[in-house]
C-alpha cells in the first residue's frame, strides 16, 4: 500500500487543528501547489467540520474571509497556491491588520531547492505581507517522519493564538513549501487524534476610573461597539458616534455632529473626550482632538486596530477599558448638546426635504410651511410615487428597512457619509471596511459576513464605481452557497464623493471628470444577468421601499438612479 504523501499528512492534521480551536470557514482559491490543503478541506466539509468557500479570485477570496470574520469574531482560513495568488491577499490582508480582523492566510509555495532558479510560478512569498501580519513564518517542506503530525499542530496553534490575541487580534500568515508528490489519498479517519492546546492571552485589562468633574464627550468611530454608548450614559455625556460605530444610538446621541464639533461657541466648552473606534468619516473629530489651544484632554480607549488613533499626536491617554465614577449627571451640558444637534438636524431635514421636492415634476412646497407640514407633503408625494430618490432619501429608505436581525455593509462611497449625515439612531449591525477606507473588496466582505450570518438579510449599499471595481464578488460558482443579500448601488454615472474634495473647485472641468469622476455608462442589468442575480432598477422613493422589502432567497442587485 503506497504511503500517503507528507503533504496529505500536513493537512490532515492541520487543518483539523484550526477546526478543533474554533474556525468555522475556509475560503480556497484553487492551484496545483496547495492542492493536498484543498482535497482536505473538500472532506471536512463533507464530514460536516467546517463550512468551505471556494472562489476563482484570490482577492475576493480574502476579502470574503474577511467579512466572515467580521461577522463572526473568529478568524476564518483563507488558502491559495503559490506565485501571484498570494499578492491578491495584500489588499484584505492589509484591511484586516488596519481594522483588527482576525484571519489565518495560509498560501503554499515551492520549497527551497525550486526557488530564485526561475521555477513557474515562484517568487519571494515569505514575509510578503511586511508589517502587515502579526505574524509570518516561512515552514519548509514536510517530510516522511513524526515531525509532521507534531508540527501541523504547532502551527495551528500558533496561529490561531496569534491571529486571536484579545488585545492585538490581526491576520497570521504561514507559508507552507511542499514538495511533490503534492497530494495523495488520505484516510481522515486515521488522524493522529493529538489535541490542540493553544494558550490564549488572558492578562486582566488595565481599567480607568473616569471622574465626572471635567465637561465631556464620547466620540465612537468605526467598530466602537455597544461599550462607547454604556459609558455615554453612564456618564450623562453627549454621544457623537459615527454611522459604522455599532454605538449610534440611545438617549444622548447627537445629531448632526459635524455641524456642532464646527462651532466654537460648544468645541470651547469641552474640557474631555473619550474616543472609541476608529473615527474616519469626517474632519471635524480629528480637527478638535489635534488642536492643542483648546487643553482639551483626549483619552482613546484602544481599538483592535494596531495604530493608537492620535491627531496631532494630542491625545494625553490610551487605555484599555474605562470606568465611570458614580455621580449626578450634569443634565445642562447633555441638554445643550442635544437639544443644538436637533435644531440643526432639522434645518438638514429641511433642505434635504427642498431638494426632494425641487426635483419632483410638477411638485412645489411653500419655504413658509413647517417642517412637519413638508414632511406630511412629503409622505403623501412617496405614497404617490412621484418623488425621485436622492442620496438622502436613498440612506433614509434603506436605514428604515433594516431590522435588528439584519446586517447592513456600507461601501467606500459618497454615500456612507450621507448617511453618517443625515440618518439617526437605531441599534442595528452595521459594517464599512474603515481600516484603509479603501473602495476595494466592499461586495467580497459584504457577501463574508452574509455567508456568516446565513439565515439574515444583508444588505450591502454602494457607489457604481465600488461597485464595478469588485464586480467579480458576484460570481459564485454551481456548488457554492448564494446567501440572502441585496446589493444596492447608487448609480450617479461616476466618483461624485471628489466633488466634495477642494480639488472640486479647483481642477478643470475637462479634467476632473477624465481623472476622478472617471464617469461609466455600465449596463449593470446585464452585469446581473451575466453573473445570475436578481436585479431591480429604481428610480422613486415608493419603488425602492417595495425592491426593499420584497427581498427574497439568493443574491440581488437594485440599481438606484441617482443625479450626478
Amino acid at each position: 500500500m503506497t504511503k500517503a504523501a507528507p503533504s496529505s499528512v500536513f493537512a490532515a492534521e492541520f487543518l483539523p487543528s484550526l477546526i478543533e480551536l474554533g474556525v468555522e470557514h475556509i475560503v480556497l482559491a484553487p492551484g496545483s501547489r496547495s492542492q493536498a490543503l484543498a482535497l482536505v478541506a473538500a472532506e471536512l466539509e463533507r464530514r460536516g467540520d467546517v463550512k468551505l468557500h471556494v472562489r476563482i479570485d484570490e482577492r475576493i477570496a480574502g476579502f470574503v474571509a474577511l467579512g466572515m470574520a467580521v461577522e463572526t469574531s473568529t478568524p476564518a482560513v483563507v488558502i491559495t497556491t503559490s506565485g501571484s495568488a498570494v499578492a491578491n491577499l495584500h489588499p484584505a490582508v492589509l484591511e484586516a491588520h488596519h481594522a483588527g480582523v482576525p484571519m489565518i492566510v495560509v498560501t503554499a509555495d515551492r520549497p527551497e531547492e525550486l526557488r530564485e532558479i526561475g521555477s513557474n510560478q515562484t517568487t519571494h512569498q515569505h514575509d510578503i505581507f511586511g508589517p502587515a501580519v502579526r505574524f509570518s513564518i516561512d515552514e519548509p517542506a514536510p517530510v516522511p517522519g513524526g515531525t509532521v503530525v507534531r508540527r501541523a499542530h504547532e502551527l495551528a496553534e500558533q496561529a490561531w493564538r496569534v491571529a486571536t490575541d484579545p488585545y492585538a487580534p490581526g491576520p497570521v500568515h504561514l507559508n507552507l513549501a511542499f514538495r511533490e508528490p503534492l497530494s495523495s489519498p488520505i484516510d481522515l479517519r486515521q488522524l493522529s487524534q493529538q489535541t490542540t492546546n493553544a494558550q490564549i492571552n488572558s492578562e486582566p485589562a488595565i481599567t480607568v476610573q473616569l471622574d465626572r468633574g471635567p465637561r465631556t464627550i464620547v466620540i465612537a468611530g468605526a467598530d466602537a461597539g455597544p461599550r462607547a454608548e454604556e459609558v455615554a450614559h453612564e456618564g450623562g455625556w453627549p454621544l457623537i458616534a459615527e454611522v459604522t460605530s455599532g454605538a449610534r444610538y440611545g438617549r444622548n446621541l447627537v445629531p448632526a455632529y459635524r455641524q456642532l464639533l464646527s462651532m466654537p461657541e460648544l468645541t470651547s466648552q469641552i474640557e474631555r473626550i473619550i474616543v472609541f473606534g476608529h473615527p474616519t468619516l469626517s474632519r471635524e473629530v480629528p480637527a478638535v482632538i489635534a488642536d492643542s489651544t483648546t487643553g482639551i484632554e483626549t483619552i482613546v480607549v484602544r481599538s483592535q486596530a494596531p495604530e493608537g488613533y492620535n491627531p496631532g499626536l494630542n491625545v494625553a491617554a490610551f487605555v484599555n477599558e474605562v470606568e465611570v465614577e458614580p455621580g449626578e449627571v450634569d443634565q445642562k451640558w447633555l441638554s445643550l448638546w442635544i437639544h443644538t444637534g436637533r435644531e440643526v438636524f432639522t434645518e438638514i431635514e429641511t433642505n434635504s426635504i427642498d431638494a426632494a421636492l425641487a426635483t419632483a415634476p410638477n411638485i412645489s412646497a411653500s419655504r413658509s410651511e413647517s417642517i412637519e407640514d413638508k414632511k406630511a407633503f412629503l409622505k403623501a408625494e412617496v405614497a404617490a410615487s412621484r418623488v425621485p430618490l436622492n442620496r438622502e432619501l436613498l440612506v433614509d429608505a434603506v436605514w428604515r428597512a433594516t431590522w435588528p436581525h439584519d446586517r447592513l455593509v456600507f461601501g467606500a462611497s459618497r454615500l456612507i457619509r450621507v448617511a453618517d449625515k443625515f440618518v439617526g439612531g437605531k441599534k442595528i449591525a452595521v459594517h464599512a471596511n474603515r481600516g484603509l477606507a479603501g473602495i476595494d473588496g466592499n461586495i467580497a466582505t459584504g457577501v463574508g459576513i452574509a455567508l456568516a450570518a446565513e439565515a439574515a438579510l444583508t444588505r450591502i449599499v454602494v457607489g457604481d464605481l465600488a461597485a464595478l471595481h469588485d464586480a467579480g464578488a458576484l460570481l459564485f460558482g454551481e456548488q457554492e452557497t448564494r446567501p440572502r443579500v441585496q446589493v444596492i448601488i447608487g448609480n450617479d454615472g461616476g466618483g461624485t464623493i471628489f466633488d466634495a474634495l477642494e480639488v472640486g473647485q479647483t481642477a478643470p472641468r475637462e479634467s476632473m471628470d477624465r481623472v476622478f469622476l472617471t464617469p461609466q455608462e455600465v449596463d449593470f442589468h446585464a452585469l446581473a444577468t451575466a453573473y445570475g442575480w436578481r436585479f431591480t432598477r429604481v428610480a422613486t422613493v415608493s419603488e425602492f421601499e417595495r425592491a426593499l422589502t420584497a427581498a427574497g432567497e439568493g443574491p440581488e442587485i437594485i440599481e438606484v438612479v441617482l443625479t450626478r
